[in-house]
């Protein structure tokens, strides 16, 4: 009931400003995002990495429809990615970027614009031996994430993409999708759409993951699960066996701060665990959506402001 509301929210200017004001709120937040400046990035990303863990970053910011902007985004993830290889960190890791905040909706050719800026991280990942995926964002941006994704990889084909289950389309793409070499990211989906567009039913949701997983599973990609549900993660293990799938051929991903002792456990019996990293100061649109995702986190949330307000 609450799923509504607070992506509603996620989207309000005047309840941002009304969450960033309670004194509690940063505390709370530092137990999904990792801090707000590169440096706090990296340490989280060396806390991880000790546990045995791989990373993928997220530099918040969305929809942003102003050019400099983008650029200071793109300037953020080449600063990430350089900081990372000065300390032995960039080697497998991976960066995500969401295409709204490279320009995608920049009113004048918004897509040749975030085209050019994802191609700007894509070189500076390559040097560093790191990697990029491409965030899905809401459904109306689907098609034109995707046409970005294909120019991409024309010259990185390595650049990964995400695939929201709870959409009705993502099982043909997927099929699409699930070729030689191509990274695909599998998630529910975290954004408040339509019903002709997508599943509303928590059943039906994860009837529609199973059968996206099946398809990945079987197919020639490198699947990436991300998911915190453990029986959609038990579910993932058997179709990888049946499958004959190897360790280094796909991975787990579940967010930062969330269920860490499950993503040790996966590390710890050799399977690719990764870690979405979020950092950065435009946070409260991802914070929101967590909230909105498991009722669990919001009832930490409160309990955090009734404790430290």
């Amino acid at each position: 009931m609450l799923r509504a509301p607070l992506l509603a929210a996620a989207r309000s200017q005047r309840m941002r400003k009304l969450v960033e004001v309670v004194p509690a709120t940063r505390s709370v937040v530092s137990r999904f995002v990792a801090g707000s400046k590169t440096p706090d990035a990296a340490r989280v990303v060396r806390e991880l990495a000790d546990d045995g863990l791989r990373v993928t970053l997220d530099h918040l910011g969305e929809d942003t429809t102003d050019a400099e902007q983008a650029a200071t985004t793109v300037r953020a993830y080449e600063e990430l990615l350089t900081a990372l290889a000065a300390d032995g960190l960039a080697f497998g890791a991976d960066v995500s970027v969401k295409l709204s905040a490279v320009g995608q909706f920049l009113p004048v050719d918004g897509e040749k614009v975030a085209l050019e800026n994802a191609r700007k991280i894509c070189a500076a990942a390559e040097a560093v031996g790191a990697t990029v995926t491409l965030d899905m964002e809401d459904h109306t941006t689907t098609d034109s994430t995707l046409g970005i994704l294909r120019e991409l990889r024309t010259e990185y084909p390595w650049v990964g993409a995400v695939l929201q289950a709870y959409l009705r389309r993502t099982e043909q793409d997927c099929r699409d999708l699930a070729t030689e070499g191509s990274r695909v990211r599998l998630c529910k989906g975290a954004y408040a759409e339509p019903e002709e567009v997508a599943f509303q039913d928590k059943s039906e949701v994860d009837k529609s993951y199973v059968r996206c997983l099946k398809i990945l599973m079987q197919g020639k990609g490198y699947p990436m699960v991300a998911s915190h549900d453990p029986r959609m993660i038990a579910i993932a293990e058997k179709l990888a066996t049946d499958a004959d799938r190897k360790a280094d051929d796909h991975e787990f991903q579940m967010l930062y701060g969330i269920r860490p002792e499950e993503q040790r456990r996966i590390a710890g019996a050799e399977l690719t665990m990764r870690v979405y990293v979020p950092y950065g100061d435009e946070w409260y649109g991802y914070f929101m959506r967590r909230l909105a995702e498991r009722p669990a986190n919001l009832a930490f949330f409160l309990r955090g402001l009734a404790t430290r307000g």
